[in-house]
């Protein structure tokens, strides 16, 4: 008897569920890799079991969608079609004789014991992480990232704090400023960059998307009757305190991106979630050897069946350029079907996603204008005194990543890293890259590491040869 082909999906999020779901209700054997407990991905995120939460719906707006993903996972799980490996952290993929693929992952908290998944295919979702530029102030305890304070929420039921400022740019803002209210928390103010003027001026891209409008809408309501103040137009200068946060600093911007001069005022605070919008995962894309593609080279360019150029690897979801939930979702089902099908010897009818291919046309256009719209504002790095530190891990402050490019001469990313050490800590440069690539005038460019994670030297001496 013939086995069934095998796909490997790493990343159960929308666009692993919606993949792993398709492909296994085709007859496609499936283990989904994740490095969650649970799955759902940060969009999904679930209140930890022994939290034992009453209402977990009430931390999402599409909580029906999010059932149905639960309740197909969970049948096919029940039913063999799929295995779902939990506390899995992928560090590798790698491409086998065979032809297949294997699945390097660590196992568990500690991430000590080494896994290994073989494949005939993999579907690559393993979503987006969120860009944060520096600013004075911005390492003092009780600034977070804007995703960070929206994971303790649904993750641990937690809040990060009483007096929260939410700041930064793009759409993310809003379900992080409503969650907190509606938790109990005092968001101060929603502190936006991006002005009206630059909404309007992508109008007719995104009235093409009425849904979206009137989730937009309904936010702003939410954000009304919770009293949350918002300042569209301006951005946080410089956090102030001295053991933890205290207060920030908020000016308006001119239409220039500039500071308006005599704008600049003081927020009391315990709390700072800020971000300024997504960047996608490539590390194992890059890895694999996949084209990076995108408005920054720092997503994976897939055609449309959701394939990337390298045969037997496909990708979905924000790793091949942020668009949300429900692009993510459009496009794991396409990739699903298409495996499905190029596993079986087939060639794939279009006119089965044509819905959702519809869809991701329409989001994908939406998402580009938004993009547009959400930049972050001109001059932010020229406000950076020399001392703000840019690359956390190394400490490396902005005044010497200045120094490497203009009187040293690096002219790339990479050259500035052996010069200053920014981007050589743990998270390898995947949190200070585009600072670093702002203040110098670099161009933000992915690195291709061998590695997505660090990983104990015994787990690699114990991998097999083939």
């Amino acid at each position: 008897m013939t086995e069934r082909a095998h796909l490997a999906v790493v990343g159960a999020g929308p666009a692993g569920l919606a993949g792993a779901l398709a492909a296994a209700e085709r007859g496609v054997r499936v283990t989904l890799v994740d490095a969650a407990e649970q799955a759902g991905g940060q969009f999904y995120r679930q209140p930890a079991r022994p939290l034992g939460a009453r209402r977990p719906k009430a931390l999402h707006h599409q909580w029906h969608t999010w059932e149905r993903l639960r309740d197909g996972l969970e049948r096919h799980v029940s039913s063999g079609r799929i295995t779902h490996l939990t506390d899995h952290h992928v560090w590798s993929v790698q491409r086998a004789p065979g032809p297949s693929f294997a699945v390097h992952a660590l196992l568990g908290p500690a991430q000590e014991e080494g896994v290994t998944v073989r494949a005939d295919a993999v579907l690559l979702a393993t979503g987006g992480y969120e860009r944060v530029l520096p600013f004075p102030g911005w390492t003092l305890p009780g600034v977070v990232t804007a995703g960070g304070a929206q994971a303790m929420l649904k993750g641990g039921l937690v809040l990060p704090g009483r007096t929260v400022v939410v700041a930064g740019t793009g759409p993310l803002l809003l379900p992080v400023a409503t969650g907190l209210a509606a938790a109990g928390a005092r968001v101060a103010a929603l502190v936006e960059s991006a002005g009206p003027a630059a909404l309007l001026r992508h109008a007719p891209a995104l009235a093409a998307q009425p849904a979206k409008l009137a989730e937009g809408a309904w936010y702003a309501g939410r954000l009304a009757r919770h009293k949350v103040r918002v300042l569209t137009g301006h951005t946080v200068l410089e956090a102030h305190g001295t053991d933890r946060l205290e207060a920030v600093s908020v000016a308006a911007l001119r239409r220039d991106g500039r500071i308006r001069p005599g704008s600049a005022h003081r927020v009391p605070c315990d709390t700072l979630a800020v971000g300024h919008g997504m960047l996608a995962h490539t590390d194992l894309a890059g890895t694999l050897g996949c084209t990076l593609a995108g408005t920054e080279g720092t997503a994976v360019r897939a055609d449309d069946e959701q394939r990337t150029d390298v045969p037997g690897v496909w990708a979905a979801g924000e790793t091949t350029g942020i668009g949300g939930a429900a692009l993510a979702l459009a496009e794991g089902h396409i990739a699903g079907r298409s495996i499905a099908a190029r596993l079986d010897g087939r060639a794939p009818d279009p006119r089965s996603w044509a819905a959702a291919a519809r869809s991701r046309s329409r989001l994908r256009r939406f998402f580009t204008a938004l993009d547009a719209a959400y930049g972050p504002p001109a001059g932010w790095a020229e406000r950076l005194t020399g001392d703000t530190v840019v690359c956390r891990c190394e400490e490396v402050t902005a005044g010497t990543v200045r120094t490497a490019a203009d009187a040293l001469g690096a002219g790339d990313l990479r050259t500035v890293k052996l010069l200053t050490r920014a981007g050589m800590g743990w998270c390898q440069g995947r949190m200070c890259a585009p600072a670093v690539a702002g203040l110098t005038g670099c161009p933000l460019t992915a690195d291709r590491r061998p590695f997505a994670r660090p990983v104990p030297l015994g787990v690699l001496a114990g991998l097999p040869d083939a």
